[in-house]
């Protein structure tokens, strides 16, 4: 300790080293959005921590089961935990797999205004599972009226999120969530309801206000 911290110290003063700026400047870049976007969501995490905490359980119980009732009936309570678990996360048994289909039907183009306001109805009627619906497709379509997105025919919702996320980066989380929405009801069995309605109601609203992210060395 140098002759003035040494005195600083002596007098009660409190001494402080700065930090190191390359440091702060590197953690607060790793804490921007963008390298986070592809992170497991918050359910996908509470499953695997589950997972891994019955995954120990298991293997401790891998001796207790043959010494008594005791292990195996906690085997057995485990085991329906599990079951319960994929049950919830994954529905019934035997249901059709989710996937993912074209955005829009093919009964030909329809502007944005016109499926918003097609959304506008369903949700004055508590439909809420087609006004999402259409409320997704006036988005996208509204980026493709603004030449954001090319029009293509049999484009999934997914596809068009990761599309307009590029030239909208600050809403690219959003945009991906709405996309996971619109499958989730159109093709899914979840259930829509009025707050899933108003999240793409204000997306669009949001993305609207938004002007597209400049591409560097464009005329």
């Amino acid at each position: 300790m140098g002759d003035w911290a040494r005195g600083a110290a002596d007098s009660g003063a409190p001494v402080t080293v700065e930090r190191d700026p390359a440091r702060v400047a590197a953690r607060e870049e790793l804490l921007r959005p963008e390298y986070h976007r592809h992170d497991p969501s918050l359910l996908q995490r509470v499953i695997n921590w589950i997972g891994d905490q019955l995954g120990q359980l298991l293997d401790k119980l891998g001796g207790a089961a043959g010494d008594g009732w005791t292990g195996l009936i906690v085997f057995l309570a485990l085991f329906a935990l599990l079951g319960a678990a994929l049950w919830w996360r994954l529905g019934r048994p035997g249901r059709t797999a989710t996937t993912a289909g074209a955005l829009f039907a093919a009964d030909g183009p329809r502007s944005a205004a016109e499926h918003r306001a097609a959304a506008q109805r369903h949700a004055a009627a508590a439909e809420w599972s087609a006004a999402v619906r259409e409320q997704m497709r006036a988005l996208i379509r509204s980026l493709e009226e603004r030449t954001l997105l090319n029009p293509r025919p049999g484009r999934t919702a997914d596809e068009a999120a990761r599309e307009a996320g590029r030239q909208l980066p600050e809403h690219a989380a959003a945009l991906a969530d709405a996309a996971r929405l619109f499958d989730d009801i159109a093709f899914g069995d979840r259930t829509a309801d009025r707050t899933a309605y108003q999240r793409l109601l204000e997306l669009d609203e949001r993305l609207r206000r938004t002007r597209p992210l400049l591409q560097v060395g464009a005329a």
